[in-house]
């Protein structure tokens, strides 16, 4: 292993964006690295994730979760190895996932940190497959949205991080049918020839609601909602009765400087008896034991695929955080630090 760092580069938001965000708005800083305090271990990041959701965080507004602090490293979920450690519980060489990425070198508190078992998976799938993404995906859609065998599944932005991954689940645990939205005719192809949907359509072709109403000529059961707009318009309107939505995100608008429309015809909700609910990962943690045996297994089986889109170097960390927001990435964002 290599002697710990001195120093370390970590981006910090120095701008709060209106719109989309630009590259003026961050900072890469180099900081001094010292050994950690007690209960604390000092963690050489491999890897960071890049996720829609931390767009919000960049606004200063009430949220879920605090918004980002100007001048102030930004963080996020990463996984490294442990290069010194003040903590019981944890060694040097030990790999954890732990949430101060966007730096190459977290001093992290040891409570706040989990080891991983990289004989499962990479290291890097901790941040995605059997991540904060993967479980996003199972508890979306089989406790929220209540998933049973025989539903029809639509999922928007099926071809990202989150949304490659209910479909595939879908199909493993029985549904008649499974339909994907994404950005181009490539991400629609590789949806149905690699990871198994019934159908996909690239919602740029044309009116999603006629597109899905083509794929799905019977109606769906369930929908997974990753973009909200047009989409969420077009499931009200295929929704069978009694269907449910898992409300996961909504990227089409998280950029926009206007309120944005809601839906025409919410009024469906009420003659369908349709549910919608919102998701937070964080309320599902007591999932976590079931959803890394079903996963892993699966992957061992070789029948849920994964994957990620790498960006090599932490100073290529707003490009690749800003390259997700563009929908240029096929699975999990995620930004290698190599050092």
């Amino acid at each position: 292993m290599s002697p710990s760092p001195t120093t370390s580069r970590e981006w910090h938001l120095t701008a709060r964006p209106n719109g989309w965000p630009t590259p003026a708005d961050f900072a890469l800083r180099e900081v001094p690295v010292t050994e950690p305090a007690e209960g604390r271990i000092l963690v050489r990041n491999r890897y960071f994730s890049v996720d829609p959701y931390m767009r919000g965080r960049m606004n200063d507004v009430k949220s879920y979760v605090p918004p980002f602090q100007l001048g102030k490293p930004m963080d996020g979920g990463a996984v490294g190895e442990v290069i010194a450690s003040a903590a019981d519980g944890f060694a040097v060489g030990d790999h954890v996932v732990h949430g101060l990425g966007w730096r190459e070198v977290s001093d992290v508190p040891a409570a706040h940190a989990t080891k991983v078992d990289t004989s499962l998976a990479p290291l890097s799938a901790y941040l995605g497959v059997l991540g904060m993404t993967g479980l996003t995906a199972y508890a979306g859609l089989f406790d929220v949205a209540s998933f049973k065998e025989g539903d029809t599944v639509f999922v928007s932005g099926a071809a990202g991080a989150v949304g490659n991954q209910v479909g595939q689940m879908a199909k493993l645990r029985g549904a008649a049918r499974v339909v994907g939205s994404a950005g181009s005719d490539e991400k629609v192809r590789h949806l149905v020839e690699d990871l198994g949907f019934d159908a996909a359509f690239n919602y740029k072709n044309g009116p999603v609601r006629e597109q899905l109403e083509a794929a799905a000529p019977d109606g769906i059961d369930v929908y997974f909602d990753n973009v909200g707009g047009d989409h969420l318009e077009a499931a009200l309107s295929s929704f069978n009765v009694h269907g449910r939505a898992t409300i996961c995100g909504m990227i089409a608008a998280y950029n926009n400087t206007e309120p944005t429309p809601g839906p025409r015809n919410m009024a469906l909700i009420i003659g369908k008896r349709l549910r919608l609910q919102g998701m937070l990962v964080n309320d599902h943690a007591a999932l976590q034991p079931q959803f890394v045996k079903d996963v892993a297994g699966w992957i061992a089986s070789g029948e849920l695929k994964y994957e990620e889109t790498v960006v090599e170097g932490v100073e290529q960390g707003v490009e690749a955080f800003l390259g997700m927001l563009r929908g240029e990435n096929t699975g999990k964002m995620i930004v290698a630090v190599n050092q």
